[in-house]
Parts: C-alpha cells; sequence; structure tokens
C-alpha cells in the first residue's frame, strides 16, 4: 500500500527554502506501519504532481490552507484515491470537510491511525475517526525526518516537549484543538529524540508553550544544558517571573524565545482573556529581564483588537524598537472558526469574510470596532515595512545581542524578504479586484 502525505500551501514552491518541515505529518509517518510506502509531499517547498499513483492521502491543514487541501482532495478523489484530512480547521469543521474528503481525523492522530488505516486496506474509511482520550505521550515514535530533504529548509531539527497551553486565549485554536489540556512528554524521550538529530548544533522546539508546566520546564533545561546545543523555542511571558526558570533556559542553550504580548492595551488583553499572563506595565521589565540572560525575542503583536485605535501601529512598532525586540510578528486580529474569539464575532454579526483562505492573519476578515478595513489594513502593511526596514534592525540589534547580532541580522533578513512577499501578494490581489469591479 502506498501512503502520500501532503502539506497543502496557498501558493505553489518557487524555489524557496522554509523554515522548518510540518512536524505534524512526520509524526503521522511515524505512525505508519512499515508494510505501507510512504511519501512525503511539503506544497511549501517542492513541486506537487497530483496523480492515482497511490492509495491513500493524508493532509494536515490550517484554516487558510482548507480551500486548497480540498481542491487537492477533489483531484485526487477524480482519479480514484481516497483522501484522509486532520490538522486545526478540520478539527474545527470536520462536517465541513467530510463533504471534501473520505475521512476526518479530529485532533490528535494516535489513538486512531491504526483503525484508519485498516479500514482503508479494506476499502471502508467509516468518516470521522476521533479518539474519546487525548493520546499518551510517552514512548511516542520518533518524527519521520528523514522523509525532508533538509537542504529545503532552514533546519529539520524538531523536537516537541509538551502539548497544549494551559492559557485560554479566545483567538487561539490551540487550547480547542488539545481539549484545554496541557501534557508533557517524558524527558528521557525527548532527550533521546535531539540525540539522535544528525546535526543537533541548534535545536527548535514547536511547542506551544514550553514553560507550561514550570517543574517539567526546569527539569528539561537542567538535562538539556550538558547536551551543548543551541535552541529556539515559544514560551509565555510567564517565564520572566521565575529567575530560576530564566537561568536554566539560558543555561540549557535558548538563544530565541516566540513571545505572544498581543497588546499593549491592557483592556485589550482581558478581553481575550490574557490580562492575568500579560500585564502591560511590566513587558519592558519583563523584556530585559530576558534580554539580561542573552535570549533574544520574537513578539507576536494583533492589530484589530476592539479598543484599537489608529495610533496603535505606531506605538507597537516604537514599543518593539524600544525593547529591541530581536524579531517580531504582526498579525490582524482573526477569529478562527472553533475559538471562542469566532463564536462571539459571528453572534455580534461581524464576519464579514468567509472564504477561508484570506485567514492569514493578514487580512480583514472581521469588522474592527474603532478603525476602518482600510486604516487596518494600511496600517499592518506599514508596521512590517518599518519594523523591518534597515534603520529599524540597526537600532534594535547593534546594542543588544552581540556574538548573536549575525544570527538575528539573518532572520531579520528573511524575514524582510517574506513580508515584501506578502505585501506585494495582498497588493497584488487588491489590484486585480479593483480591475475587476470597474
Amino acid at each position: 500500500m502506498r501512503l502520500r502525505l501532503v502539506a497543502p500551501a496557498q501558493q505553489m514552491h518557487g524555489g524557496k527554502r522554509g523554515l522548518f518541515p510540518p512536524l505534524s505529518l512526520a509524526m503521522v509517518a511515524a505512525l505508519t506501519p512499515d508494510d505501507w510506502e510512504i511519501e512525503v509531499i511539503d506544497e511549501n517547498v517542492q513541486h506537487h504532481d497530483i496523480d492515482g499513483s497511490v492509495d491513500l492521502v493524508g493532509m494536515t491543514a490550517i484554516t487558510a490552507v482548507a480551500p486548497r487541501a480540498y481542491e487537492i482532495a477533489r483531484q485526487y478523489r477524480e482519479q480514484g484515491v481516497r483522501v484522509v484530512m486532520g490538522g486545526m480547521h478540520a478539527s474545527a469543521l470536520p462536517e465541513e470537510a467530510l463533504q471534501h474528503v473520505d475521512a476526518v481525523v479530529v485532533g490528535e492522530a494516535e489513538s486512531v491511525w491504526d483503525s484508519l488505516l485498516e479500514d482503508a486496506r479494506k476499502g471502508k474509511l467509516r468518516g470521522i475517526y476521533q479518539s474519546e482520550e487525548r493520546p499518551c505521550l510517552k514512548g511516542l515514535p520518533s518524527p519521520r525526518i528523514d522523509l525532508f530533504d533538509p537542504k529545503r529548509y532552514m533546519t529539520v531539527n524538531l523536537a516537541q516537549t509538551s502539548r497544549g497551553c494551559p492559557n485560554n486565549c479566545s483567538f487561539c485554536s490551540v487550547t480547542q484543538f488539545f481539549g484545554k489540556t496541557y501534557r508533557t512528554r517524558p524527558i528521557d524521550d525527548v532527550l533521546e529524540e535531539v540525540s539522535q538529530m544528525k546535526r543537533r548544533k541548534t535545536v527548535l522546539f514547536v511547542d506551544d508553550n514550553i514553560v507550561g508546566h514550570t517543574r517539567h520546564a526546569k527539569t528539561l533545561f537542567r538535562e538539556l544544558a550538558s547536551m551543548k546545543i543551541k535552541w529556539f523555542g515559544q514560551s509565555s511571558l510567564q517565564i520572566a517571573q521565575d529567575d530560576d526558570l530564566l537561568d536554566l533556559a539560558a543555561d540549557s542553550g535558548c538563544i530565541g524565545l516566540f513571545i505572544g504580548f498581543e497588546s499593549l492595551v491592557a483592556k485589550n488583553l482581558r478581553r481575550v482573556g490574557k490580562g492575568v499572563v500579560n500585564r502591560v506595565e511590566g513587558f519592558l521589565d519583563s523584556i530585559n529581564r530576558i534580554h539580561d540572560r542573552g535570549i533574544g525575542i520574537e513578539g507576536a503583536f494583533i492589530f484589530g483588537m476592539d479598543d484599537d485605535d489608529p495610533s496603535v501601529f505606531e506605538r507597537t512598532v516604537r514599543f518593539a524598537e524600544k525593547s529591541k525586540l530581536a524579531l517580531a510578528q504582526f498579525g490582524i486580529l482573526t477569529p478562527f472558526p472553533g475559538t471562542p474569539l469566532y463564536d462571539r464575532m459571528q453572534s455580534e454579526d461581524r464576519i464579514i469574510v468567509s472564504d477561508w483562505s484570506k485567514y492569514t492573519i493578514s487580512n480583514v476578515v472581521s469588522a474592527p470596532a474603532n478603525l476602518s478595513r482600510a486604516a487596518l489594513e494600511e496600517g499592518f502593511n506599514w508596521a512590517y515595512k518599518e519594523f523591518y526596514s534597515y534603520r529599524s534592525m540597526l537600532r534594535r540589534l547593534t546594542p543588544s545581542f552581540r556574538k548573536k547580532f549575525w544570527i538575528f541580522l539573518g532572520l531579520n533578513m528573511v524575514f524582510r524578504r517574506i513580508t515584501d512577499r506578502m505585501i506585494q501578494a495582498r497588493e497584488s490581489i487588491v489590484e486585480h479586484t479593483v480591475a475587476g469591479e470597474s
């Protein structure tokens, strides 16, 4: 039996490298019995020939690529190939996905993948597959990263130490996908996985919040220190409130963290359920405490929250510059299906775009409360261009990171190129829309 695992992309491969391969597909491949021949296609970095030479196609998709996933499914099914879909979007809207595919995996795949494959062998897929219990994270197989070409990515050294997040932000799909749980893997399993990486000098931990369980994180960091690696990860701002945790993270080789600040307006943070963890008055002190350990920060900010006004864009960029953030991700408030934010926006009749391909966090898909749609789009574009200008890079990076300067300068240049492509693509869509309407 032949299995093809596919990561759909909005834009087909154009010769560019990806940041890292999709770990979810690597895990599904690892769960697949040896008598299945497996091929992995990541449309973000490679060409995808849709043909009938396989027995089963499995896809994972976030909301923005769901339309592309449905198109892929249509083409395969026309050739007699059965298709199964999982991931955030299918888990949030399984009945919608089932209109386009033969089977849907809701939530994590570990507990249902064997039975799904057995049903596929018999030609009797059962529609929706969902485990009644969350899978145990002990003894998981190592992801089949070997199925990906390392030359196509900035790094293939990926590991996961936990699943879920203890916070419950109303805009985030993670909490809903993992059933409002936070579970950790045995540390010995994580260490063994890292030790098997061929080039483990720099590792990316893809946890949604690597410090969600403080005791587990401290033990993990103590053990990682002896491995002499450098690593990047994602954390809540809570890490800055524990000196011991911060010191251990630095000693373990942490050189960069992705942290969601979300907003500089306290009322916005309370509205989305992050007012306890994120306190605006403590942002600068928390950032300085992290920087003092030599750890760079990629800060995430959301524009278009209900208490944002036209000054939000410049205030946010100037704060990011003043606090010497190494990188920043700016997003437009997006009500993803399955989240409390989506339910609220729908009840208030504020969802103005139903095309899932626009749910990229770079498009306005719901009506802002205190900003026009045009102002939100223009401010979003300006913030990215301003933050990744050469002037801003030198202002933010030169005094702060010493030996890590070249690492973060390189990442800024990568993000600058990605930003340029994103803005050009959005402006091209607007031009074509205006031309069509005229």
